[in-house]
């Protein structure tokens, strides 16, 4: 492992890193290029996804992922991104061979729609399960490979569900009080409550310069601290370069003379009429009340006083040179 930097966040250290955020927001973007950060530190990195949406296969661009744990990316330094879709499914049945020997009596469960029943009906079982094998994950420790030929991880990366759900997603212990008060769940559902609420863990929170998004982070930011969870960054991602500058912003806003307007764009070859020049006027108006408001979110995120890093829009989409641009980004700024 590499001494603390000088930059270091609060952070540094930990294994487990959650990221969650409204839908819409790119949280599995922002996890794949934490993860690519950290692999570029030369980290064995896990990227896992416990939605089943198949978003790090399509971020990577490779074949649909399983609960086989399967390189997706190489780091710089050694590093590697190694790729893992959770299903809960598998979980339980790999749960009840590992705990009750079941054998080929776990496949006759699933026959009959046992494993479907055990996952739907108790939610919090679900996620106990779900979790289970990121915990199994992060307990790992570093070396190469266990004699079993398990990956060992010097950090796993989780792209969890959205904040509308994470809070109850983490809090796996009181999900399942009332199911399971003794037994292996519960002293699994337990053991990872004492995982994610220790400083192995910390949660990053990604949203946009948007009123909802905003709100939803800062919500969860205080749900999460309300069940004993470290929350860490907050990413602000899709961030765009300011299209009006200030004089231009109070130029429009003084009751602006459409006439030179008219003149200038005649000069430049386009033959407009007045309603196209008040249309392009409100238009910029528009746009400087929409400047307005990012300021105004960004004030509303400054209240949380973590630390906040900032992802530019990629305008012609994601590939991998454009997760290496958001990866060197997060580096740059002092996330890992």
């Amino acid at each position: 492992m590499t001494a603390p930097r000088p930059d270091a966040p609060p952070w540094q250290g930990a294994r487990l890193h959650i990221v969650t955020g409204k839908g819409g927001t790119g949280k599995t973007t922002v996890a794949a290029a934490l993860a690519m950060a950290l692999a570029s530190e030369g980290q064995r990195v896990l990227l896992a996804e416990v939605e089943g949406r198949q978003g790090i296969s399509q971020t990577f661009d490779v074949p649909q992922l399983d609960i086989k744990e399967t390189r997706v990316a190489r780091g710089l330094r050694g590093g590697e991104v190694v790729g893992l879709s959770i299903d809960a499914k598998a979980a339980l049945l790999e749960y009840l061979q590992m705990f009750y020997k079941l054998g080929r009596a776990g496949g006759v469960l699933e026959k009959f729609g046992v494993i479907d029943f055990a996952t739907t009906i108790a939610p919090g079982v679900r996620d106990v399960l779900l979790i289970g094998k990121v915990y199994e994950a992060v307990r790992r420790r570093e070396g190469g490979r266990r004699k079993d030929g398990a990956l060992l991880y010097d950090a796993v990366v989780l792209d969890a569900p959205p904040t509308g759900r994470v809070g109850r997603f983490l809090n796996v212990n009181h999900e399942v009080a009332g199911l399971a008060k003794v037994g292996p769940i519960r002293q699994q559902a337990d053991s990872i409550t004492a995982m994610l609420r220790s400083s192995q863990t910390v949660v990053h929170l990604v949203t946009l310069l948007e009123e909802m998004p905003v709100q939803e982070t800062i919500d969860a930011a205080a749900e999460l601290d309300r069940i004993g969870l470290q929350v860490g960054g907050v990413v602000i991602n899709q961030e765009r370069e300011p299209a009006l500058s200030p004089a231009a912003i109070k130029a429009l806003r003084s009751d602006l003379d459409a006439t030179p307007l008219e003149k200038d764009l005649a000069e430049a070859g386009l033959r407009v009429g007045p309603v196209l020049v008040d249309g392009l006027i409100q238009t910029g108006l528009d746009l400087a009340d929409r400047l307005d408001l990012e300021v105004q979110e960004r004030d509303e995120l400054t209240g949380l006083n973590r630390p906040t890093y900032h992802l530019p829009l990629l305008h012609e989409g994601l590939d991998a040179g454009g997760l290496r641009e958001l990866a060197g980004s997060l580096i740059q700024q002092g996330m890992v």
